[in-house]
């Protein structure tokens, strides 16, 4: 392990998922691209947390439930983000699931959808807790 991952560390994760997510979608990979989509997600919302201080970066939140918790909790309910941000969240995390852990396919009208809430999520948190 090195050092604690600062929310721009965090960021620059989130924005390399989010390009990975683009071109595996431009590739026909849905699959793929919602897993990178989510990750895209994951890593802003951690960024996000931290920058609120309901997370710190010497101890992240290791799960996925967890997270998507806090998110909610510190970053939804008091107003920090609309709703729609924390719904998105847990609908993304959905269609990474059933691709990493189905055999059912994703469709591609739902990969593009995910990969725009993805879009839409980072450039919200960098805009919000990350801007300089």
């Amino acid at each position: 392990m090195t050092d604690a991952v600062l929310p721009s560390g965090y960021l620059h994760k989130a924005r390399r998922a989010l390009a990975g997510a683009h071109l595996l979608l431009q590739a026909g990979d849905t699959e793929g691209a919602c897993n990178r989509a989510y990750y895209a997600m994951f890593d802003a919302a951690h960024a996000a947390l931290i920058a609120v201080g309901a997370e710190s970066p010497d101890a992240p939140i290791r799960t996925h439930n967890g997270l998507i918790g806090a998110f909610g909790q510190h970053l939804i309910v008091p107003g920090h983000l609309p709703v729609e941000y924390g719904e998105n969240f847990n609908k993304v995390q959905r269609l990474r699931q059933l691709a990493d852990y189905t055999g059912e396919p994703v469709g591609g009208t739902d990969a593009a959808w995910a990969v725009e809430q993805a879009e839409k999520f980072v450039r919200r948190i960098a805009e919000t807790f990350l801007a300089s």
